[in-house]
Order: structure tokens, then sequence, then C-alpha cells
């Protein structure tokens, strides 16, 4: 059964998995959705329609699914969606969509946010992700699986963020961050490629120096970002073991709509 405080409020209707905890002066509304394991610290208040997985650890003061911060927001029935085993700590404000993109705000599983991070209306978040301190998205960003965003950094609406990509302390993004990308900066601009953070996750020496030759191809030999993306397709028949990250790359630059941090 699920553990709730005395002082806690939990209206009728929602749901609650077996072993849910909700702590003091927590909120639940009614048509919040919890799933096993999940762990609310108190001070909380999750409402609108959200839905969160099992085995997350939400911190006190946190405020998931409260209306979007869009003047065109007029109470559709939109959603927040939370993943699995998400870590997500003090202050954290998630909103849900609006119907004029999927309607949804996602985050997916295993994700390490920390203090004061705000996911905005629309913005789609990935797996495995690390959001240091005052991480701030705006409307309908996209972040990929296994990004590390620096503390302050403040990622512009429509904003896409490259898997494995990762930006340094107080890094402010306007335009899209290709994966496995380091950058930093006020305006953003590229400092490299995540070289450490993929030998941790057990990428090949030949992978990696795949990873690099893209880098080059993007960011050293002065080519328009057409002709770089053909460049890089080309070496999916000279590095065939990283036709996977070529593809990535392939299909991050095609769908890239705000040109990318150089």
């Amino acid at each position: 059964m699920a553990q709730i405080h005395p002082t806690a409020v939990v209206e009728p209707g929602a749901q609650l998995g077996e072993n849910v905890s909700i702590d003091a002066y927590s909120i639940v509304r009614a048509q919040v959705r919890i799933d096993e394991g999940t762990r609310v610290g108190p001070h909380c208040v999750i409402e609108g329609r959200t839905t969160i997985g099992r085995d997350n650890r939400i911190f006190q003061f946190c405020s998931l699914g409260a209306a979007p911060q869009d003047k065109k927001y007029a109470g559709e029935p939109t959603e927040l969606q939370i993943g699995d085993r998400n870590t997500i700590r003090e202050f954290c404000t998630f909103n849900l969509g609006t119907v004029q993109d999927a309607g949804v705000t996602r985050l997916g599983n295993d994700n390490w946010i920390m203090a004061y991070v705000h996911l905005a209306h629309d913005c789609q978040v990935g797996d495995k992700t690390i959001f240091a301190n005052n991480a701030q998205l705006a409307g309908h960003v996209h972040v990929g699986d296994w990004v590390i965003l620096g503390g302050y950094t403040q990622v512009h609406q429509f904003a896409k963020i490259g898997a494995h990509a990762m930006t340094g302390m107080n890094t402010s993004l306007t335009q899209d961050v290709p994966p496995f990308a380091l950058v930093t900066g006020n305006p953003a601009q590229s400092r490299g490629f995540n070289v450490e953070g993929l030998k941790r996750r057990g990428f090949s020496g030949e992978r990696i120096a795949a990873v690099k030759q893209m880098h080059r191809i993007l960011y050293r030999q002065g080519l328009t970002l057409d002709d770089a993306r053909l460049a890089i397709q080309a070496l999916a028949q000279t590095m065939p073991e990283a036709a996977e990250e070529v593809a990535m790359m392939v299909r991050f630059l095609a769908e890239s709509s705000r040109g990318i941090v150089r």
C-alpha cells in the first residue's frame, strides 16, 4: 500500500502504486498517477494530467504538472510524463505541454536532475541525462540521451541538443548542439567533443575516432552545413564500425532548424 503522511493531501481519483510514499504537506491532485516505489518528499505539488513511473525520488518543494507558462494555454488537457528511476532534486518545476506541440512534456528514464531545474512546456528529454543546478529549458526543447548540462545553462525555445553532448557552466544556447559536442560560453561556442564521456560509456577507439572525424568535418574544414552533412554521411563507408554514430549525426543535422553552435 502507499504510505501517505497525515498532513499530505491526495485527492480522490489520484492513482498511487504499491510502496509509493507521499511525505508531509505534499499535494497530489486528482488526475495524477504515480507508479510503484516512487517517493515524493515534503511540500511538493503534483497536479494536472501527470504520470510518474516507478522508483523515482522526488525531493522537497518540487512543482510538477502545473499549467504551462504560455499565454496561449487555455486549459486544454495536456500532459506531463516522467519515466522510471529519475532523481529530481529540490525546487524543480516541470510544466504540462501545449496543443501547439505534441501536448506532452516528457522526461525519460534514469535522469539525474539537480535543484532549481525548469522544464518548460513540450520539452522532450531522453534517458541518462544530468542537469546541474539551475539548468533552464524554454519551451519545445529536445534533449537527447546522455546529455550533461552544466550549472546555469540556459536553452532557447525550440533548440535541440544531441545525444552525448555536454555544456559548460553558464552556457547560453540559442542554436542546436550536435551530438557528442562540447560547448560553453555566452553565446555558446564549440570547444571540442565529449571524448571523456564517450570513454566512460565504453565507446571503442574506432568509434571515438569516427566522432573526432565528424567534429573535424563540422568545425575544422570550413564547409557549409549541407556539405558537412554529406561528408559525414560518407564516413559510413570508410568507418562501418561507427555507422550508428554517423547515422545519428546525419539525422540530427538534417532536422536542425536553428542552425548549430559553431
